[in-house]
C-alpha cells in the first residue's frame, strides 16, 4: 500500500522572488529614510528592520500571502498585506519595549519607514496586479479552461472565470453526459458535448486545463476521467460539490497521515483570533470613555421613568452555543427570561415610554460594549438572540447554530443591509442567518471596519427596530 501524499497549499511559482523583494523592501526603506534625514545606521536599526521582516514573513506564512492570487482580489490582497505589516511592527514594538532601547533610535524615522512601508509592500503588488491585468486583458498569459460536469460548482466556478477576465481563463465550454438530468440549467449553451469529446479535444491541444466538477457521487467517473487525461500533459483540478454548501472558513488541514478538509469551523483561530480581541479592547475602551456620561445619564432617566433596575440581563447563546449574559438598559416593565421570550412588536404595551426612545435608537444596547471588553461579545459579529429564539429557529432555519461560531457582536453584517428587529416571518430569520454566516465566511477586519463606519453612516435608528 502506498503511503497517503499530502495536497500541497496553492503556492504561487514566484513566491520566493516576491519574499525576497518584501524583505528588501522593508530592508532598503529604513536605510533609504535613515540617509534622507542624515542620521547614522546603528546596531538598533539593524536589527528593528531584521525583526520587522522576520515578522512580516511569519505572518505571511500564516496568512497564506505567498499562495496563488491568480482569482483573487486586490482589495483581499491588500488587507492581508497590511496585517503581516501590523504583525511586523508589532514584533518591533516588543522588541524596543523589553530591550528598552527606544530612546536610541528617531522615532519620527521608525513613524516614516512604518507608513512607506505600509504604501510600499501593497504599492508593488498593486502595480503587479496593474501589469498582469492589462497584460491578460490584451490576450497575453491566458489559459483555455473547459469543465467537465455541468453542476452547480461547475456553473459557479463559470462565472469566476466569465466576469473576471482579468484572471487570463478563457472558459471555453462544459462537457457533460448527464446534463439535462442536472439541476442548473444556466450555461447550457456552452454545453459543447459529452465528457470523451473533452478528453479528445484535450488530447489534441484544444484545451489547456480542465476543472472537474462532477458530483462526488460519481467517483467511478471521475476515476475513469482521471485516468484518461494522464495520458495527456493537460493541468486538471476538481472542484468538490459540497463546497457548494454552507463552509465556514473551509481550509486543508492535516491529521497524521491523513489530510482532511474542515467544513465547518470558526475563522478566529490563532492570529486572527487575537487581532479580533485586540480590536475588540480597543475600540470598547474608546467607545466607553465617549460614553460614560451618556450611559450614567440614560440610567438616572430609567429610574426616574418607571419602577424597576436599570439593566436587564438576558441569557443568550454566546460562542460555540454557550450561554452568556448580555446586557441591556432595560426598556420594558416586564423582564422575560425563560423558556418562552415575546418578541418586542409595534405598540407593545411591555415598553417603557423612555424604553421605546432607547429601542428605536438602540441606545439601549450600550451597555453591551461592557460584555465586549470583557470578552463574551464582539464589537462585530451576529446579533445574539435569546436562548427560547435560538432553540425555536434551530430546527427552522438551515446551519442556523453556524452563526455561533464567533462571538455575536452590537452590530452586524445582517443589520447593515436591514435585517434587525422583529422576526415575525421565517423569511426574515433565514434572511438574518444568511447575511450572518456571509460575514463569518468573509471575514477580516477591514470588513469589520467597514461595518462599523456603515453602522455609524447609517445611524442607529431603524424603522424595524421598536
Amino acid at each position: 500500500m502506498s503511503e497517503p501524499r499530502y495536497v500541497k497549499d496553492s503556492a504561487n511559482a514566484y513566491s520566493a522572488l516576491y519574499r525576497c523583494i518584501d524583505f528588501l523592501i522593508i530592508q532598503t526603506s529604513l536605510f533609504l529614510i535613515l540617509s534622507l534625514r542624515e542620521e547614522a545606521y546603528i546596531h538598533t536599526y539593524l536589527v528593528v528592520g531584521l525583526i520587522a521582516s522576520i515578522g512580516f514573513l511569519f505572518a505571511a506564512e500564516s496568512y497564506q500571502l505567498y499562495r496563488c492570487w491568480r482569482l483573487g482580489e486586490f482589495s483581499r490582497i491588500a488587507s492581508y498585506t497590511f496585517l503581516c505589516w501590523v504583525a511586523g511592527v508589532f514584533c518591533v514594538v516588543i522588541f524596543l519595549f523589553f530591550s528598552k532601547t527606544s530612546l536610541d533610535i528617531s522615532r519620527l524615522i521608525v513613524g516614516l519607514w512604518i507608513v512607506f512601508n505600509s504604501i510600499a509592500l501593497a504599492g508593488w503588488r498593486f502595480l503587479l496586479y496593474l501589469f498582469l491585468y492589462k497584460r491578460r486583458q490584451a490576450g497575453f498569459y491566458t489559459r483555455k479552461v473547459a469543465i467537465f460536469g455541468l453542476t452547480q460548482s461547475g456553473v459557479l466556478l463559470a462565472e469566476q472565470f466569465i466576469n473576471k477576465p482579468e484572471t487570463g481563463y478563457i472558459l471555453t465550454g462544459f462537457y457533460d453526459d448527464r446534463a439535462d438530468t442536472r439541476s442548473p440549467t444556466k450555461y447550457k449553451e456552452h454545453l459543447l458535448g459529452g465528457i470523451n469529446q473533452g478528453i479528445e479535444l484535450a488530447k489534441a491541444g484544444g484545451i489547456e486545463v480542465i476543472y472537474i466538477a462532477l458530483p462526488l457521487a460519481a467517483q467511478k467517473r471521475i476515476e475513469g476521467v482521471l485516468r484518461s487525461l494522464g495520458d495527456t500533459t493537460i493541468d486538471v483540478f476538481i472542484v468538490p460539490d459540497f463546497f457548494t454548501f454552507n463552509l465556514l472558513n473551509a481550509r486543508l488541514s492535516h491529521l497524521g497521515a491523513i489530510q482532511t478538509i474542515s467544513v465547518y469551523e470558526s475563522p478566529m483561530t490563532g492570529p486572527s483570533r487575537l487581532l479580533k480581541r485586540l480590536e475588540d479592547i480597543l475600540g470598547s475602551l474608546v467607545i466607553l470613555t465617549i460614553i460614560a456620561l451618556p450611559m450614567l445619564l440614560i440610567a438616572l432617566l430609567i429610574k426616574i421613568d418607571s419602577r424597576g433596575p436599570v439593566l436587564f440581563k438576558q441569557l443568550r447563546y454566546g460562542l460555540d452555543g454557550r450561554a452568556i449574559q448580555v446586557w441591556k438598559f432595560r426598556s420594558m416593565h416586564s423582564m422575560e427570561n425563560g423558556k418562552v421570550v415575546n418578541q418586542a412588536v409595534r405598540n407593545d404595551v411591555r415598553i417603557t415610554k423612555l424604553g421605546a426612545i432607547l429601542r428605536q435608537t438602540s441606545l439601549d444596547e450600550l451597555p453591551q460594549f461592557i460584555n465586549v471588553l470583557f470578552g463574551s461579545m464582539s464589537l462585530v459579529g451576529p446579533r445574539p438572540h435569546a436562548v427560547a429564539h435560538n432553540e425555536e429557529y434551530r430546527k427552522l432555519v438551515d446551519y442556523y447554530m453556524l452563526r455561533h461560531k464567533v462571538k455575536p457582536g452590537i452590530t452586524g453584517w445582517a443589520q447593515i443591509n436591514g435585517w434587525r428587529g422583529e422576526t415575525d416571518t421565517l423569511v426574515k430569520m433565514q434572511k438574518r442567518v444568511e447575511f450572518d454566516l456571509e460575514y463569518i465566511r468573509n471575514w477580516s477586519i477591514s470588513f469589520d471596519l467597514k461595518i462599523i463606519c456603515l453602522t455609524i453612516v447609517r445611524g442607529f435608528r431603524d424603522k424595524n427596530a421598536y
